[in-house]
């Protein structure tokens, strides 16, 4: 679920920067950038490696103008090459990464002015998922504060009854995963 809600996040992020939404904000071809994620997911567990995943830094190519497959093919082969020359790379200092990690952090707070912020319902809601991302180094995290916050917003503001059943049940879930971990 952490895995699922980590790429959900990342791939509406990435496409807005990419201006790869339709009309109703959703990602194009949503179903088909999910698919690969999961089987990218399955086949690096089956080969034991880590999580392989969709990734924030995905923002800074898009926004280079990285917006195909093709763009995958190359980083996949700067990949290779890079495992060689990792050895090489631990002999820069990490303070020396960190403003790549900036940039992309700055390329997300572009997305925040899309937030109505007049509205308090939803200025709370998209606060704490943005704190709760930030301090916790997790997108997911965030999401399930975010999910959870909702519903409590909208218990307190009369708006119980606009909570879908898929919206509780996540909530549920996250909130159980919190508590539990």
């Amino acid at each position: 679920m952490i895995d699922m809600f980590d790429t959900i996040g990342t791939l509406y992020g990435a496409c807005s920067k990419g201006n790869l939404l339709d009309k109703n904000g959703t990602p194009i071809r949503m179903e088909r950038m999910m698919l690969a994620d999961a089987i990218a997911t399955c086949t690096g567990a089956i080969a034991g490696t880590s999580t392989v995943t969709t990734f924030v830094e995905s923002s800074s190519g898009i926004v280079a103008g990285g917006k195909t497959g093709f763009t995958a093919l190359v980083t996949g082969l700067c990949f290779i090459v890079a495992m060689f020359l990792s050895p090489i790379a631990q002999l820069i200092p990490r303070s020396a990464t960190a403003t790549a990690l900036i940039w992309v952090g700055v390329l997300m707070m572009t997305s925040v002015v899309k937030v109505d912020w007049e509205d308090a319902a939803d200025a709370i809601v998209a606060f704490m998922t943005l704190i709760v991302m930030v301090l916790g180094y997790s997108i997911s995290k965030g999401i399930g504060a975010g999910i959870i916050t909702y519903i409590v917003v909208s218990i307190f503001t009369g708006k119980i009854k606009k909570i879908s059943v898929a919206t509780w049940v996540i909530g549920v879930i996250f909130l159980a995963t919190f508590v539990l971990t």
